[in-house]
């Protein structure tokens, strides 16, 4: 393993924490600071959302394509972009990445590193909701990947995100590796286990719908990896 990949996981490893800090820790301090009205606890979480992941993906996109996300991932090798090796490695990085931000949320708000979340989230709608969120994130990168203006992909990105938690059913997760990592958190942002695989395969056919319209639309494809969340 080289130094420049070892450089790469760790800006994984390290921007994946930091968001599942982000999600985890915002949602906790957004249900304690506005704890009698849940639409004040979704626009505090989403605000942090959508200011924090851009700066996430400013500090390591340069060195990791700031991906945070197995999809994204994914989507990135199949697209020519990036080594299947890399997103091999990449993957369960960010899986292990998401799981220590969530523990390190608990410990910051003096709540057990780990508490199994009992939020049942899956319903039909919410599953419907993480095909359309996934799909949409994954057509903001690319699109921004293959028109050459990944200079916008960080505040793309967030704002995105940001008007994801409120236009789509689920809040819009979105990420296989911060659903995993939500388990462990039995506060506003968590998920609970059974519910998860459920949010986990929409986000996979997410991630496929997306793409599919991105190669029609823009069936020409820059040299540039993707970089984000």
């Amino acid at each position: 393993m080289t130094t420049a990949l070892l450089r790469r996981l760790s800006a994984e490893l390290l921007g994946s924490i930091l968001l599942a800090a982000l999600v985890v820790g915002s949602g906790i301090a957004a249900q304690r600071l506005s704890p009698t009205d849940t639409g004040l606890q979704l626009l505090e979480n989403a605000l942090a959302t959508a200011l924090g992941l851009p700066v996430l993906i400013i500090i390591f996109g340069p060195v990791s394509g700031a991906h945070f996300n197995p999809v994204v991932s994914l989507a990135d090798s199949v697209s020519g972009l990036r080594s299947w090796r890399d997103t091999a490695l990449y993957i369960p990085t960010q899986i292990v990445g998401c799981i220590l931000g969530a523990m390190l949320a608990n410990l910051m708000f003096g709540d057990p590193a780990v508490s199994i979340s009992s939020n049942d989230r899956l319903t039909p709608p919410h599953f419907l909701a993480e095909i359309v969120a996934t799909a949409g994130l994954i057509l903001v990168i690319f699109v921004l990947a293959r028109t050459d203006r990944t200079n916008l992909t960080p505040v793309a990105v967030g704002a995105y995100i940001g008007a994801a938690y409120f236009f789509t059913s689920s809040a819009s997760f979105a990420n296989p590796a911060i659903t995993i990592g939500r388990i462990f958190s039995d506060t506003f942002a968590g998920i609970a286990p059974t519910s998860a695989p459920g949010f986990i395969i929409a986000q996979l056919i997410g991630a496929a719908v997306g793409f599919l319209i991105l190669r029609w639309l823009y069936p020409r494809s820059s040299n540039r990896s993707s970089s984000t969340v």
